[in-house]
């Protein structure tokens, strides 16, 4: 197989581990191959699972196992039955396995050498057909998780942090915890006593005692009504009886 190198696809993982994802070699129904870089800076060739290839245990458990027989383990009836099966030959002639990855999206690195098998040896043993003993044979099936062709990625790995600096985020967030109390107390103790010493409080008034008062006098006494003089008899002579000022002198009583 023509290991061509193409430009990374939406999907494909930057890093696997240590190793720096550069492109992308090619594709098989089991999973991807990239060409990725060591921290050294030598060239790797990365296999990883399919998506629905990862979620199948047992293909997941398939790659995983070519993985340490590559290094000379053997475990299970794979280690039993891997010498009398045909399908075991395929990983003669596997490359050195530099770093791999065992969890829910298994990977691994092997060096990328152009023109020779690289990490796409691992693959082979995923898809499977035919009977476990003996030479493959029987009919062929497609696998159910055939069609889930995403790369299965790993979580994001959580970095160990230094002891050193554990201490310190944990001695800051006590200082602070601190001086957050202290600030409390300081505002609380402002709002219960704070105000009786700093401000006077105001002073209780007598109480009130009311004395009536008399109605004012005026300055100026009220002016008096002066009395009318009446005529007397000696100055206006003997008045004629049964005459009134008023009457008509003209008009005698018939009597």
């Amino acid at each position: 197989m023509a290991n061509v190198a193409s430009p990374l696809q939406y999907g494909d993982p930057p890093r696997l581990g240590p190793f720096v994802v550069q492109a992308r070699l090619h594709q098989v129904p089991a999973g991807f191959v990239y060409l990725g870089q060591a921290p050294d800076g030598r060239a790797v060739s990365l296999a990883v699972l399919t998506r629905g290839a990862a979620f199948d245990a047992a293909a997941r458990e398939r790659f995983i196992t070519a993985i340490k027989e590559s290094g000379g383990e053997r475990s299970g009836m794979r280690g039993w039955l891997g010498r009398s099966r045909q399908r075991g030959a395929v990983l003669d002639g596997t490359p050195e396995v530099l770093d791999s990855h065992f969890g829910h999206a298994p990977w691994v690195a092997v060096p990328y050498v152009p023109g020779r098998p690289g990490a796409e040896k691992f693959l082979e043993p995923v898809m499977v057909g035919g009977t476990f003993i003996g030479e493959a044979h029987g009919p062929d099936f497609v696998p159910y998780w055939l069609t889930d062709r995403a790369p299965a990625l790993p979580g994001p790995t959580r970095r160990r942090r230094p002891l050193t600096e554990t201490r310190k985020r944990v001695l800051m967030a006590a200082l602070a915890l601190a001086l957050l109390l202290l600030l409390v107390t300081a505002i609380l103790w402002l709002l219960l006593f704070g105000r009786s010493d700093s401000e006077p409080q105001p002073r209780q008034l007598p109480p009130t005692v009311f004395v009536p008062t008399p109605p004012p006098t005026p300055a100026t006494p009220a002016p008096q009504p002066s009395p009318s003089e009446s005529p007397s008899p000696t100055d206006s002579g003997q008045a004629t009886p049964g005459r009134t000022p008023g009457d008509d002198p003209g008009a005698e009583s018939p009597l």
